[in-house]
C-alpha cells in the first residue's frame, strides 16, 4: 500500500520546477502541504492531514530535493559560447501552397551573402522568418502575395550553446528563463536545435537579458 511520503514522493517527483523552490528555500511548506493535499488524497483514496503532508515535503526536500538542483548547476556550469547578434527583423506569414517557393527564393538570395545570420521556424499554420535587417527591401519582393502575420523591427538575439546532456535534464529551459523573467525581459521568439537555443528580444532588453544568462553561467 502507497505511503503518504511515497505519494509526496510521485507528484515532487513530477514537478522539478517546485523542488528547485523548495531547494532555494522559497517555498513555504504549509502553503505547498495545502496545494498538494487534494493531489495526494487522490492517489491515497483517502483525507490526508496536511501536517502530514508537510512532513513528507520536509523528507523529500533533504533526500532528493536538492538533486535535481545539483544536476541543473552541473549542465548551467557548462553552457558554451553565448553570441550576441543585432540589426535583426522578423517577419511571420501564414503558411500556403506558395510559401515554400517563396521561401527557397529566400534562401537562394542569402546564400550570396557571407555570415548572415537567419532562422526560419514553420509552425502549423504560420511561419517566422529572423533575417538580418540588410534584407529588408527585398522581403516584400520575395513574399510578394503572401500574408503577413506580424513584423518586427529593432531586434537583436542571443545564441546559447549547451553541453550534449541538456536534452536529459528536466527543468534546464525553465530555470533559464524564469530569471529573464524575473528581471522582466521579454522573449519575442525562441529558436532550438539539440544543442543551442537562440532569443530574440527587443533592442532594449539585449543589454539585460545577456547580463543575467552570463550570471547564470557563472553561478553554476
Amino acid at each position: 500500500m502507497i505511503t503518504i511520503s511515497q505519494a509526496v514522493s510521485q507528484i515532487l517527483a513530477s514537478k522539478p520546477f517546485i523542488q528547485e523552490a523548495l531547494t532555494d528555500g522559497i517555498i513555504n511548506y504549509s502553503a505547498l502541504a495545502n496545494f498538494m493535499q487534494p493531489e495526494v488524497e487522490d492517489i491515497l483514496k483517502k483525507k490526508v492531514n496536511t501536517g502530514a503532508i508537510v512532513m513528507s515535503i520536509r523528507r523529500y526536500e533533504s533526500s532528493k530535493g536538492s538533486e535535481l538542483t545539483k544536476k541543473l548547476h552541473k549542465v548551467i556550469k557548462r553552457i558554451g559560447d553565448i553570441i550576441v547578434r543585432s540589426n535583426l527583423i522578423d517577419y511571420t506569414f501564414k503558411n500556403s501552397e506558395t510559401l515554400l517557393e517563396k521561401q527557397q527564393k529566400l534562401l537562394k538570395q542569402i546564400s550570396k551573402r557571407t555570415d548572415f545570420f537567419y532562422t526560419i521556424s514553420q509552425g502549423v499554420y504560420e511561419t517566422t522568418f529572423v533575417l538580418g535587417n540588410e534584407i529588408r527591401d527585398e522581403i516584400p519582393l520575395i513574399f510578394e502575395g503572401e500574408k503577413l502575420v506580424t513584423y518586427s523591427s529593432g531586434l537583436s538575439s542571443i545564441t546559447i550553446k549547451l553541453p550534449a546532456e541538456n536534452t536529459n535534464q528536466p527543468g534546464l529551459y525553465y530555470f533559464i528563463f524564469r530569471y529573464l523573467a524575473w528581471e522582466g525581459v521579454n522573449i519575442l521568439d525562441v529558436v532550438s536545435t539539440a544543442n543551442e537555443f537562440t532569443l530574440v528580444l527587443d533592442d532594449e532588453n539585449i543589454d539585460k537579458a545577456f547580463s543575467v544568462i552570463k550570471r547564470i553561467k557563472n553561478s553554476g
